[in-house]
């Protein structure tokens, strides 16, 4: 039978970043704090983000999860943590007794469902914005007002930095409890409007290491490893925010792409080495360095994450002559239509020098679609009662 009082239920959206300097390696599994800090762009959520409503009921007997419309095991360690985390906060707030006491709802038992606007299989970084959402939505529910990085961090440690739009740096942080690896932001989403983001979504030839066991077997085989956390980082992270706050594209490009490199060059540090970058990634770092060469400058800029996907910084001026690049070397196999998704791109020609310039052989269907974004706001509340996922019994409502 239905309960007689609905749940108390919120909906959120949260957004994917994606780092410029790289985290990769804990100091601490079970904390997730990093060895290095890090540096990110929040991703706009008209194109990428993940929907979550969290609701709690006297009625429901147990804690439960459905994503994507699959229900989940709810009882998964990192899922626990942040649970076990909101929770404490609320208590913490609650004895210090300035609220209504609201004891009860403490015990109750939450439901949780959360989709992605995104296909997930696509290797975009899912769970950071799967559980800023998920630390916003019980924040909320919970009445908890304080810094959520700790919560949203307990989940997947990027997760934090998607708690706040434009540019986002994630402390690493000195103390053992972890208390001061918190997310904070550099710069907000309107500081560089003339950013875009193209990412390039290639064919998955196959799954490799998950990043979690990768960055652990890094930590303990990669002496370059080390060698980036403790000598390199701190000067990259200091010069990475120059170049924001001066919104100098060459700088922030080159260090971008040096960056990632580095990143990638720890892998095959790593022993056994692992290898997340495709022929087509390749192909694409190729193709990004030609079309600077061919211009005399920084004009676009690629990072990796631990995938083949490639995402694309550049200037909103450079994006129809990058495309066209793009379709050169890697013309779309038949869906020239779905292509390009995201924001709109004009289509130009390529001029005959750049074509010359490209000497890459076309590689048909290496990159399955384009997704054109930009820089955006941090996690939203969804005030339209519609927009719940779970319906007045705490289920699923049926996909419309």
């Amino acid at each position: 039978m239905a309960p007689e009082k609905p749940p108390v239920a919120v909906t959120c959206t949260a957004p994917v970043n994606i780092a410029v300097i790289k985290y990769w390696g804990k100091r601490d599994e079970d904390l997730i704090l990093p060895i290095n800090s890090s540096l990110s762009v929040t991703l706009h959520q008209d194109q990428l983000k993940t929907t979550t409503t969290a609701a709690i009921s006297k009625d429901f007997t147990e804690d439960r999860i459905w994503l994507n419309g699959q229900e989940e095991d709810v009882g998964q360690p990192r899922l626990q943590a942040c649970l076990r985390e909101i929770r404490r906060l609320a208590r913490k707030r609650r004895s210090a007794g300035d609220e209504d006491p609201l004891p009860l709802s403490l015990s109750y038992k939450v439901h949780i469902a959360s989709v992605n606007n995104f296909p997930t299989a696509a290797g975009l970084a899912s769970s950071a914005a799967g559980y800023a959402c998920l630390a916003y939505a019980l924040a909320r529910v919970y009445g908890v007002e304080s810094d959520l990085s700790e919560v949203a961090r307990r989940g997947s440690g990027s997760a934090c930095r998607s708690l706040y739009g434009g540019f986002v740096e994630w402390q690493m942080g000195e103390r053992a409890d972890g208390k001061d690896s918190i997310a904070r932001q550099v710069a907000p989403e309107s500081h560089w409007p003339e950013l875009r983001v193209l990412i390039l979504v290639v064919s998955a030839e196959k799954k490799l290491m998950g990043s979690t066991a990768g960055m652990q077997t890094s930590v303990e085989t990669s002496s370059l490893l080390r060698f980036r956390a403790e000598s390199v980082v701190p000067a990259r992270m200091a010069e990475m925010t120059r170049c924001v706050q001066e919104r100098d594209f060459q700088g922030f490009g080159q260090l971008t792409m040096k960056d990632s490199n580095q990143f990638h060059a720890t892998c095959l540090d790593t022993f056994p080495p692992i290898s997340y970058l495709s022929d087509t990634s390749r192909r694409i770092i190729q193709l990004v360095h030609c079309f600077n060469a061919h211009h005399g400058q920084t004009k676009v800029a690629y990072t990796f994450d631990a995938g083949p996907n490639a995402v694309v910084f550049t200037l909103e001026d450079t994006v129809p002559e990058f495309v066209a690049a793009v379709r050169q070397c890697f013309p779309p196999e038949s869906n020239g239509d779905k292509f390009l998704k995201g924001l709109p791109v004009r289509p130009i020609p390529l001029s005959d020098e750049l074509k010359a310039a490209l000497d890459v052989d076309p590689t048909p269907g290496g990159v399955k679609y384009i997704i054109a974004t930009q820089v955006g706001p941090g996690p939203q509340i969804l005030d339209d009662p519609h927009a719940h996922l779970l319906g007045p019994d705490g289920l699923p409502k049926p996909a419309a």
